[in-house]
């Protein structure tokens, strides 16, 4: 390319090689087209005229074909639908004038500047967008009335006439050629039509969203007559080398000088383009980011307004065509409106595409329990699944189907498609309700207020029995509770209710260490058995430890050990719902550091942080017994010493009496907070010494 430029004429070298708008010829071009540069305040909509010329353009050269009905088609939808007819009353004139000065001046070898600048006087009223697309109309008249005749030359006898008069078999024959000749021309065509709509786009920049003294449009501003200068220029050229090739016929050469400037000037152009579009690219933006502002503040007010029923919040949410149904009906899979949801209770489930299968399968059961009975008060709201997604990366196939995955697997309502939740939503989600890619779970009453910025945790706890799920509801609840088997492991096992009412015994424990669990459980059911106790014992695991958890499963299941899980997604969901807890109770109790149940919560959290097994020993509503795998093992072995007292004040209450005295004074416990979402406290106690913890943070990758 290096050697190319440099075999070029000397003025197409300094054009090639110039500045796009700073080299001194276009300061003074620049000053003398601003001086003939006179609007009179006509704002024409030039959008059409310009799709008529690249029609034009699209459909000429030796390659180009298409179908007049095509062509007729294409230009009468312009004409009824986008004002052409009436716009072409007011430019045909001039249109008419450039085209006849462009033939004259280019023919009588006039100098390419002075022609340009007899165009620009011509065009003096207009604003710069409307100068380039007539001045671009005037050629495209020109240049596709030769490719008509030529495309028509063979098989219409008035095309085959006229191009006798143009001399058009001679210019056929030498197709070959001129083959190089007609791809310069291709080139330096397509680099004016890129420039032009790049500069008629500048004029469409939505005013309400961009002040004409932002930076990145003052910049283009200033370019643009440059920009409108050269794109003329390159008309002029292109138009008195069709004139030449015309007019001399088979006596025309092309000659190198010829193919230097039609070249020199594309790349002159294509520099020019590109730097516009870059300066295009950075008004959108923009223009992008006051419209999701607007977006945003107008979302805020709409929720700080009193409304009749939901759906005007829904539709302002969850955007739509009016001819689209938004929404995906999880049990029908079929699409329906937004009215469905009308005056309902709807909670709103965010997530993004990472979300677990487990949050999906225990959701799915609550909800599917909810169903069961559609006329109880519980049942009574419905649930729509809002997908944040990353859109800094593009939408592909694989999130496609990850996506379609996750929807089918949800028996309740989502949204047909991600993309219609606008960035002012996605903004709005993660500022005003604090998603940060945990699960969400937001409560819109029938009016659509707001009543719970999170209700998943309340809907771990108690399931349907949270309903209305609000915060009024999630305060009131815990109100009720005490530290008790039934709220510490719901409905983990389905045996679990029965053994409470039938008074029984019960033992949850958790570790990974398979040889602690076999002695622990041998030597527990030695006790209970002589003790005279009716004793259940269940594994519960530990989190975020699935396959391994598994493999202990079946090993305590081969080996009779004790009851396990019925499903390993049970185990998750045991230590997902104390986190739950956790969470919930950190925002509703007043004194935490003196709560019976938070300091129960924050003992459990601790088993699953610590590297030990543990054991928890229940039998009514009062009576538990904690302790981690070497003192509860140390105690069981010593039950000799306490089965007296345990004959006197109950088996629970001496166990707790001998852990007591078994444990060390300066023990305490390692707390590893948990990752869902929600506000983590400055102060947490310990649940032993009272005292206040260090807080650290700590990343754990939970590999086997």
């Amino acid at each position: 390319m290096a050697n190319f430029i440099a075999a070029a004429p000397p003025k197409y070298q300094q054009l090639r090689g110039g500045g796009m708008f700073s080299s001194s010829d276009d300061s003074a071009m620049l000053n003398q087209i601003q001086t003939i540069h006179a609007p009179d305040g006509r704002e024409i909509d030039v959008k059409p005229l310009l799709h008529v010329i690249e029609n034009i353009m699209n459909h000429s050269g030796p390659t180009a074909k298409v179908s007049q009905g095509q062509l007729v088609d294409a230009i009468e939808e312009k004409v009824f639908h986008d004002g052409l007819g009436e716009m072409l009353e007011l430019v045909s004139h001039t249109i008419n004038k450039i085209s006849c000065e462009m033939s004259c001046k280019c023919l009588g070898g006039s100098d390419a500047h002075a022609t340009t600048l007899a165009i620009f006087h011509l065009l003096a009223s207009y604003t710069w967008e409307a100068k380039v697309v007539i001045a671009l109309a005037a050629f495209a008249v020109n240049y596709g009335e030769f490719w008509l005749v030529a495309q028509l030359y063979l098989t219409n006898p008035l095309a085959k006439s006229v191009g006798l008069l143009k001399q058009l078999p001679e210019i056929l024959e030498r197709g070959d050629s001129l083959k190089p000749k007609f791809e310069a021309f291709t080139t330096l065509i397509q680099a004016m039509l890129d420039v032009t709509a790049c500069i008629v786009e500048f004029n469409e920049l939505p005013a309400q969203y961009i002040a004409p003294d932002t930076p990145a449009l003052l910049t283009a501003k200033g370019h643009i007559p440059v920009a409108v200068y050269w794109t003329i220029r390159s008309i002029v050229a292109c138009a008195s080398q069709m004139m030449n090739l015309v007019g001399m016929g088979h006596e025309y050469i092309a000659s190198t000088t010829e193919a230097w400037e039609l070249s020199s000037l594309a790349h002159k152009l294509s520099n020019i383009h590109s730097h516009l579009q870059k300066q295009l690219a950075l008004c959108y933006q923009h223009v992008d980011e006051n419209r999701h502002i607007e977006a945003y503040q107008t979302l805020v007010r709409l929720f700080e307004t009193p409304h009749i029923d939901n759906t005007k919040i829904l539709r302002a949410l969850i955007y739509a065509r009016e001819d689209q149904l938004p929404l995906i009906d999880g049990s029908t899979k079929r699409r329906v409106s937004i009215d469905v949801l009308r005056r309902k209770i709807v909670l709103l489930f965010i997530s993004d595409l990472d979300l677990a299968q487990d949050e999906i399968f225990i959701l799915q059961q609550m909800y599917t329990d909810a169903r069961q009975n559609p006329t109880r008060d519980e049942s009574q709201y419905e649930v729509v699944w809002l997908p944040v997604v990353d859109r800094s990366t593009p939408w592909d196939s694989e999130k496609q189907t990850r996506f379609e995955t996750l929807q089918a697997m949800m028996p309740w309502y989502s949204v047909f498609h991600p993309s219609q939740l606008d960035p002012a939503v996605v903004k709005y989600i993660k500022e005003a309700w604090h998603f940060n890619k945990k699960l969400l779970l937001v409560v819109l009453d029938p009016q659509g207020r707001v009543v719970n910025h999170n209700a998943i945790h309340m809907l771990l706890i108690w399931g349907s029995l949270a309903f209305p799920f609000t915060s009024l509801r999630e305060e009131g609840l815990w109100k009720e509770e005490t530290w008790r088997m039934d709220l510490l492991a719901d409905s983990v096992h389905p045996s679990l209710f029965n053994w409470i009412t039938e008074g029984k015994y019960i033992c949850l424990y958790g570790g990974e260490d398979l040889e602690w669990i076999r002695r622990f459980t041998v030597s527990l059911k030695a006790v209970a058995k002589s003790a005279n106790i009716p004793l259940e014992i269940l594994y519960v695991g530990k989190s975020n430890r699935r396959e391994k958890i598994q493999r202990i499963n079946s090993i305590i299941s081969a080996e009779q050990l004790s009851h396990i899980m019925p499903d390993v997604t049970l185990n998750w969901f045991f230590w997902v719902r104390l986190e739950s807890m956790w969470h919930s109770k950190m925002q509703h109790s007043k004194s935490p550091d003196t709560d019976t149940i938070v300091q129960e919560i924050v003992k459990m959290l601790s088993f699953d942080g610590g590297d030990q097994g543990w054991a928890v020993i229940s039998r009514s509503s009062e009576e538990m017994a904690k302790a981690n795998a070497d003192v509860m093992l140390k105690s069981l072995a010593r039950f000799d010493q306490w089965r007296g007292r345990a004959a006197e004040v109950g088996f629970v209450p001496a166990l707790n009496e001998n852990l007591q005295d078994l444990r060390s004074p300066h023990h305490c416990n390692r707390l590893i907070l948990p990752s869902t979402a929600g506000k983590i406290p400055e102060r947490v106690v310990c649940a032993e010494c009272g005292r206040p913890m260090e807080k650290f943070f700590m990343y754990r990758c939970c590999t086997d």
